[in-house]
């Protein structure tokens, strides 16, 4: 079993229920577990890091993520889109996906993650296109273990296509059998519900304008009869409330509980647009929200009032949202975003550094039912990272080293990440893959989906609109 000893940390952020801050410490873990913290531990380990000047975290947690839209980041045609523009634009490009494309964007989407600080991500991977293998997610869980993150992938899908009144093209929704069987497949295969568990799996119809209200109940219904997770978009803009006003009679909300979908089981990606009763309502079902303010902002869809979820005591966790709706994965700059658009919307206190902190890291654990994460404490997964304040970019700021990982810094790179034990991260570099050959990937995969796109559909996404 090996183990790794973090040797004399300038700062150890516990974020455990009594936010304790340990200072020149030592942080071991043995195998997966976090089994020592306190200042000159007297034990033996396989490695040693020298931290004497970094701070140590708990790894960061991203509740909501498209990775495959690595492949499209920055389309000049969407550039100044709103969601539904946005979408509209984007789906005729994704209905390109094959297995490997899916493959190397997952890469390239967890690789950024894991350099930024985050060591647990969920996926939402909702495009399935005709005629290519349905077994697609399969290949996201396969980048998870070959990159060495804790994975939550979520098994997304869309039955409603624009001839029966949704928004996606036909070619890319599913027929519902098929989503429930796949969805059946995904849990008896990769579903882990162990502790320290590298994979668990969670159901996720896309959107309301997406899923016919059968399919949420029969999805609810599954995911509960296997005791997983559901997750779904929710109150992301005006449009979406529009939409559902008009087909099925009742705000977003409403219609979620009514097809069955609010509890504690549930989190909901974004959730803005939302009165003061059903917040108190989301705060009376413990349903969660991913809060996604770098795509808020990007797509001028609007300020969620996370300040006040927090108040009533909404589970709330951070999230990048899709990597080309944000057009990035970096965790660490979630983190300050979310500080700085809550300042401004709701004045200087409504969100401390701490607090930023604490939504990526106690907060996404309670979104994931998990309590062997979020937190560095005795008897919890090894998962931790490290960030070296000897740098340019922190100086003059170590009046408040915790703080200053969210005010400040030129660079979001963490100097190591570890998970479960295993070190991913090292001086800035991921270990366990080539990072040039994800690029070179990427790039050459997404340009030719582009091209393939923009011969079938006669439209070029690369000039502005």
């Amino acid at each position: 079993m090996s183990s790794i000893l973090i040797r004399n940390a300038m700062l150890i952020a516990t974020f455990d229920d009594e936010s304790r801050i340990e200072r020149n410490a030592d942080l071991y873990i043995e195998g997966q577990e976090i089994k020592a913290i306190g200042p000159q531990l007297q034990v033996k380990a396989d490695e040693i890091i020298d931290a004497s000047r970094m701070i140590v975290l708990p790894g960061l947690i991203n509740t909501h993520h498209h990775l495959f839209q690595t492949l499209t980041r920055n389309i000049p045609r969407v550039q100044n889109a709103t969601l539904f523009e946005w979408l509209t634009t984007l789906y005729p490009i994704w209905q390109e996906l094959t297995p490997e494309a899916v493959y190397w964007s997952a890469l390239a989407g967890m690789g950024e993650l894991l350099l930024t600080g985050c060591t647990t991500t969920t996926d939402h991977l909702y495009i399935f296109p005709r005629g290519t293998s349905a077994e697609l997610l399969d290949e996201t869980i396969r980048a998870a273990r070959d990159i060495g993150m804790r994975f939550y992938p979520t098994r997304g899908s869309m039955c409603r296509g624009k001839s029966q009144g949704g928004l996606p093209p036909d070619d890319i929704v599913q027929q519902p059998d098929e989503i429930i069987r796949d969805s059946e497949r995904l849990i008896q295969t990769y579903h882990d519900s162990k502790r320290f568990s590298m994979c668990q799996i969670a159901l996720s119809p896309c959107s309301p304008f997406s899923v016919d209200e059968g399919v949420l109940r029969e999805i609810a219904q599954l995911a509960r009869q296997h005791g997983v997770r559901l997750h779904t978009h929710i109150a992301e803009t005006r449009d979406e409330e529009t939409y559902c006003q008009q087909v099925y009679g009742k705000r977003p909300l409403a219609f979620l509980e009514s097809v069955g979908w609010l509890g504690s089981d549930v989190w909901l990606a974004h959730a803005i647009h939302l009165d003061d009763g059903e917040l108190s309502q989301l705060a009376q079902t413990q349903t969660g929200v991913a809060h996604c303010p770098v795509s808020n902002m990007r797509l001028a869809s609007g300020v969620a009032r996370v300040p006040r979820m927090l108040e009533l005591d909404v589970p709330v966790g951070l999230a990048i949202d899709g990597s080309a709706s944000n057009d990035s994965s970096d965790m660490l700059g979630e983190v300050r975003q979310c500080l700085l658009v809550h300042r401004l919307s709701s004045g200087v206190g409504a969100m401390s550094a701490e607090q930023a902190l604490r939504l990526a890291t106690r907060g996404g654990a309670r979104l994931f039912g998990r309590d062997d994460i979020g937190s560095l404490e005795l008897g919890k997964a090894g998962d931790c990272i490290l960030i070296d304040l000897n740098q340019i970019g922190f100086a003059g700021a170590l009046h408040d080293p915790l703080a200053a990982v969210v005010f400040c810094g030129s660079s979001h790179i963490v100097h190591t990440a570890i998970v479960n034990g295993e070190i991913v991260v090292r001086s800035g570099r991921l270990t366990g893959v080539d990072e040039q050959s994800i690029v070179e990937k990427v790039n050459s995969l997404g340009g030719e989906m582009v091209r393939r796109a923009t011969r079938r559909t006669g439209i070029d996404v690369l000039k502005h609109r």
